[in-house]
């Protein structure tokens, strides 16, 4: 029988001047464990006055995490950070009670045809730690364990399980893992995995009994026990998941919250720009409208 519980499809997403596939939050499942939001960032290619620019914006609540596969992103943030991150590496940032950053394309490739693909992903706070002071660590591929099992590629990017612990300095209990085929093989996850749990095809396919699924598709898992499925060659997939909180998250814009006040007042510190200034950085992302 099989574990899906909920199939979401990738969506379309304007986040300024880049279009991405949305993942998290969907209307029918806000969240897996502690993640709240997943955006799928092309695979895109640039030219030589095509650049990502995506300038100073805030954050409250969450940890982001961005992890690319191709390209490059240059991070600065509030904290004092300004980082390249490079295929494989992690960028983990931590909002805590406020933070602000920009994300850009660093100066050495503005004027070339470059790629960028990847993942940017947000983990909500404990409700214990969602004032906490924000804090950036950068990890670099090299630092990330990984392993092979019967020609199998596996990474532990955050987190813990496998017995295996990613540095990423993560706040609740979570995993996100990266499996790769080049050849087709049977993954036996059984009951090494907890809480919530999720499966994200990027590129190949998989089986699960009789039904078979693609790229850019997210499947949700009635129980941790992902159990059995079949990859096939040339594949990448990655699960996702852990303990969820007790209680409900909020989620306007970047603002993520326990506390649907906590979130009014943060719009109403950036509509006043009292949050945290990035040195070298001009200018703002200002708060979207409402929709109704």
């Amino acid at each position: 029988m099989s574990n899906i519980q909920l199939i979401i499809e990738e969506r379309a997403a304007d986040i300024g001047n880049f279009l991405v596939g949305r993942l998290l939050p969907f209307r029918q499942k806000r969240a897996v464990g502690p993640f709240v939001f997943i955006d799928h960032m092309g695979p895109a290619k640039l030219s030589d006055h095509e650049n990502l620019d995506i300038g100073p914006h805030p954050h409250i609540g969450l940890s982001t995490l961005t992890y690319l596969f191709e390209g490059a992103i240059m991070h600065r943030d509030s904290v004092g950070s300004a980082v390249e991150i490079q295929p494989g590496a992690v960028n983990w940032m931590t909002s805590g009670k406020g933070v602000v950053h920009s994300e850009r394309t660093p100066e050495y490739l503005r004027h070339s045809e470059k790629h960028l693909h990847g993942l940017q992903i947000w983990v909500a706070l404990p409700k214990e730690l969602e004032e906490m002071e924000p804090s950036f660590t950068h990890i670099e591929a090299a630092e990330i364990p990984e392993w092979t099992e019967n020609g199998v590629y596996y990474k532990m990017v955050a987190g813990e399980a496998f017995g295996r612990k990613s540095p990423v300095p993560v706040y609740s209990p979570l995993y996100f893992l990266e499996i790769k085929t080049t050849e087709a093989a049977t993954i036996n996850i059984g009951d090494q995995l907890f809480g919530e749990s999720a499966l994200y095809i990027l590129e190949g396919s998989i089986k699960d009994g009789d039904e078979a699924f693609g790229p850019k598709q997210i499947l949700i898992a009635k129980n941790a026990e992902l159990c059995t499925f079949e990859m096939s060659s040339n594949t990448t997939v990655y699960i996702f998941g852990g303990e969820a909180f007790p209680e409900e998250r909020f989620i306007f814009w970047n603002f993520v919250s326990s506390r649907k006040e906590r979130i009014e007042e943060a719009k109403q510190a950036w509509i006043a720009q009292t949050f945290p200034k990035i040195e070298g950085e001009t200018g703002f992302v200002p708060l979207p409208e409402p929709k109704f």
